[in-house]
């Protein structure tokens, strides 16, 4: 994605507490942080340099954890850079085709708790709310925690607010908004997004292989369930489409 001759020269690293680097885009735009953070994703993540621990992804950003006992920050940096720059042209995902998926979601008020306040803050109905996500056309950024698939996209007319009070509880399958992202609730637990409806399909299921069928790059677009469709699709496993979404 990136065109630049050394993709290293794009990053900022800094110290993170003791243990850690995060690493950011220098760029104005967030389009850019975003693409660029993503090629240093692909690379990074399967190459972590000897003391690292882990990587937490990031919109636009990612934290890599190490051991401060077997690797000082600024050597890391160094070897981080060396490994983005030696294989920034395998960033990408090595040229595979993004898979498409069409995402049925029933906007019934039982499973879009705050449907209501997303369209008043966008001053919008909650029609024209759910005519606005359907017409999006997403990309799945990044694998959030549990496998959740970060996208950005939304095409509403700004950014919409996180809720004051998260919520403890948050069913699977539900679809959730936040500035213009959206993301999808894997297994019951905690969010901050707000919750504007839900599918019926699973998304995530440890007994397939691999559980997931979406990745980092994928295309998403979303469809409104008619009545009396969700018994028909419910636990059905999330596969993508054999079409390319417009």
């Amino acid at each position: 994605m990136a065109a630049f001759e050394n993709l290293a020269d794009k990053i900022a690293m800094h110290e993170f507490g003791d243990s850690a680097l995060m690493l950011s885009v220098r760029d104005d735009d967030p389009a850019v942080r975003r693409g660029v953070i993503a090629d240093v994703r692909s690379i990074l993540l399967p190459r972590l340099p000897y003391g690292a621990r882990d990587a937490v992804a990031g919109l636009e950003s990612l934290l890599v954890e190490f051991d401060p006992l077997v690797v000082a920050p600024r050597q890391l940096a160094q070897v981080l850079e060396l490994i983005i720059n030696v294989h920034q042209h395998d960033a990408g995902g090595g040229g595979t085709a993004p898979q498409q998926f069409l995402i049925p979601v029933d906007f019934r008020r039982e499973f879009a708790p705050d449907l209501d306040d997303v369209a008043s803050e966008l001053g919008l109905t909650p029609a024209q709310v759910i005519e606005a996500f359907t017409g999006s056309s997403l990309r799945i950024n990044l694998l959030a925690a549990a496998m959740a698939p970060m996208m950005d996209g939304v095409q509403f007319p700004a950014p919409v607010s996180r809720c004051a009070i998260p919520r403890t509880d948050v069913a699977a399958g539900s679809i959730m908004v936040a500035g213009l992202n959206a993301i999808i609730q894997p297994f019951p637990g905690p969010t901050g997004w707000k919750v504007i409806g839900r599918t019926p399909l699973r998304i995530c299921d440890i007994a397939e292989q691999p559980a997931t069928s979406y990745t980092a790059g994928d295309n998403v677009r979303f469809m409104a369930l008619e009545d009396g469709q969700w018994p028909d699709l419910e636990g059905q496993f999330l596969r993508s489409t054999k079409v390319e979404t417009p």
